[in-house]
């Protein structure tokens, strides 16, 4: 129920708990009570807006794979990347690099003025970007269904 619960609010999280509730088959105030204990638990983190990038100017995206040069350790390289207002996602991979971050900028140049602001981190050895042509989808509600269901029924 809870699944059901975080997907039907990933779609839109201004859903009144009533509309929810009609959707998933609970009351208003069961799920109240439900979304409250998954707040409390840390499931949901919080309650956030999803806005177009392009529409407030940020029409360049890549993805910049950052490699450290084994002198400092990632856990003080991340706190600076973080810093970073362009850096809209970071994370720790296991592979060639250390880490994978999306980057959102207004133009290529921009972009550049990033790449040296991560090359300039004490620790960081190389990166290497790929540029985004078209995105398909993204910020994809959460869809918790295909949890349960059963994938060896036939």
């Amino acid at each position: 129920m809870d699944a059901r619960i975080i997907s039907a609010l990933s779609v839109d999280g201004r859903r009144s708990y009533a509309e929810v509730g009609s959707e998933v088959g609970l009351s208003t105030a069961a799920v109240h009570e439900r979304v409250k204990k998954l707040l409390d638990k840390g499931v949901i983190r919080r309650f956030s807006i999803s806005v177009e990038p392009e529409r407030v100017g940020l029409s360049f995206t890549a993805f910049v794979a950052i490699r450290n040069d084994g002198g400092a350790h990632c856990r003080d390289i991340a706190p600076r990347l973080q810093a970073m207002p362009e850096i809209e996602e970071l994370h720790s991979v296991a592979g060639e690099y250390d880490f994978l971050a999306k980057v959102r900028t207004t133009h290529a140049r921009a972009l550049e003025d990033v790449l040296y602001q991560i090359k300039a981190i004490e620790g960081v050895a190389r990166t290497t970007s790929t540029v985004v042509l078209n995105t398909e989808f993204e910020d994809r509600p959460l869809n918790l269904g295909w949890m349960s269901e059963d994938r060896n029924a036939t």
